[in-house]
């Protein structure tokens, strides 16, 4: 795969993100953020079956949204068992 396609797969997920997914750190509600997860990864998985690519920037979204979802859960932990 040449370096313009792997440009123009990065844009194609970078323009998705935005249009359908809300920054992590503007996320409040636990459920929204596990269905973020569960589209960036079937996003991701789609890329690696058709492309055989995934940008770097689909990981660092998920890891974003990983991180939120577990400060939230352990915030939410706290709440009810602390």
């Amino acid at each position: 795969m040449s370096d313009f396609e792997k440009k123009k797969l990065d844009m194609e997920l970078s323009n998705f993100a935005l249009k359908n997914f809300e920054r992590p750190a503007n996320c409040k509600n636990l459920d929204q953020i596990r269905f973020y997860v569960k589209e960036l990864c079937a996003k991701i998985e789609e890329f690696e079956k058709r492309f055989n690519y995934v940008p770097a920037y689909a990981y660092t979204l998920l890891s974003q949204y990983n991180a939120l979802q577990n400060k939230l859960l352990s915030s939410e932990f706290r709440n009810t068992y602390c």
